[in-house]
């Protein structure tokens, strides 16, 4: 690797930095506690030192940079001096080549550690079903999923299969076997992937994301035969979730796929990572729990209904995002304009708050 992009990889695990972005004609840049910060110190870069730092990360794998000079972008993972592992994507754009660095701790941290809610222990326990975690680009959601398997491979003897494009996080096999994907160097595809994890006696399957129509309904038929599937999503709310898994289905795929979702699922969490008044982030968490009502809406279709379950279901566990960040502005963690930049339902906020 480039001495100049190692430095200023090590310059952004050493200051906390979630990613570490590098484009031509601009300075190296940081993304601290969701804020973007230029590393002024290394200079702007230039075409050829972008193309320089980049293209060494392919020195000793000339299958990955066939991939790139075709496909014209790149997703891989590595890590960095035992510092930490990258997440990197590297791809063209109008002034060159550029690339984005998500750093990775080592280190996977536990449902507490990431001050999520206790009804996630709830969720490691169980043994067959459909598990969700949603919310926005880089909100946490890998981490979140990891602290679930992490969890599963500390208290229970499974078989792990996960399936990610690349390998984040890496899992130390403890009472779990784990067995761990990369798309595309262990598998040339997510679908022949998820197909063949069917056939390779999974207890649970870990889907780093759920794409399509095939992925979903490969998710769903895993979760319905005795298998527990833990996967992510990119919506804003669980309601939202649910219609998005719903919508990207061929119609003639939709009434089975609402009985399947309804008999299979066993909870959704929404999340935002918000900032706190005393620096870093937090999460807020949106939590909808499949109850017997919940599933009702779901076979019926009548999603639009489901918001109103979740806000009148405090005492099943279930949460709002509103609520969850009210209660994080009376307990001092974050600001109440904080907590209004983030609300879906500023009117629900001001109420709970008042």
């Amino acid at each position: 690797m480039n001495e100049r992009l190692k430095r200023i990889l090590l310059i952004g695990v050493q200051r906390g930095a979630s990613d570490v972005h590098i484009v031509p004609t601009k300075y190296p840049t940081l993304r601290i506690d969701g804020n973007l910060t230029d590393l002024s110190e290394e200079g702007i870069l230039t075409n050829k030192d972008t193309e320089a730092m980049l293209l060494s990360l392919f020195e000793d794998n000339k299958d990955q940079l066939e991939y790139f000079k075709k496909y014209k972008d790149i997703d891989f993972s590595f890590n960095i001096e035992n510092k930490a592992r990258v997440r990197a994507n590297v791809y063209y754009q109008n002034n060159g080549i550029a690339g984005a660095f998500r750093i990775i701790s080592f280190d996977i941290r536990t449902i507490e550690e990431l001050n999520l809610p206790p009804i996630l222990h709830e969720f490691a326990k169980k043994r067959q079903g459909l598990i969700l975690i949603t919310g926005p680009a880089g909100m946490g959601k890998s981490t979140t999923l990891s602290a679930l398997v992490d969890e599963i491979n500390h208290t229970r003897p499974a078989h792990i299969i996960t399936i990610e494009e690349p390998i984040e996080y890496i899992f130390l096999p403890d009472l779990s076997l784990i067995s761990q994907r990369e798309i595309p160097k262990d598998s040339p595809t997510w679908h022949r992937a998820l197909r063949s994890a069917l056939r390779q006696d999974p207890d649970v399957i870990m889907i780093g994301e759920l794409r399509d129509a095939i992925s979903i309904q490969i998710a769903l038929t895993a979760a319905e035969t005795g298998h527990l599937v833990l996967g992510t999503l990119h919506t804003n709310s669980a309601s939202q979730t649910i219609d998005r898994i719903l919508d990207v289905l061929p119609e003639a795929q939709k009434s089975q796929a609402r009985f399947q979702l309804a008999s299979t699922l066993i909870g959704v969490i929404s999340q935002r990572l918000v900032p706190r008044i005393k620096g870093g982030r937090i999460p807020a968490c949106e939590i909808l729990l499949a109850t017997p009502a919940v599933k009702n809406l779901i076979r019926e279709n009548k999603i639009y209904q489901i918001d109103l379950v979740i806000e009148t279901s405090l005492d099943q566990g279930m949460i709002t995002l509103e609520r969850s960040l009210a209660t994080l502005v009376n307990i001092g963690e974050i600001s109440l304009e904080v907590a209004l930049n983030y609300a879906l339902n500023i009117d629900r906020l001001k109420n709970l708050l008042s």
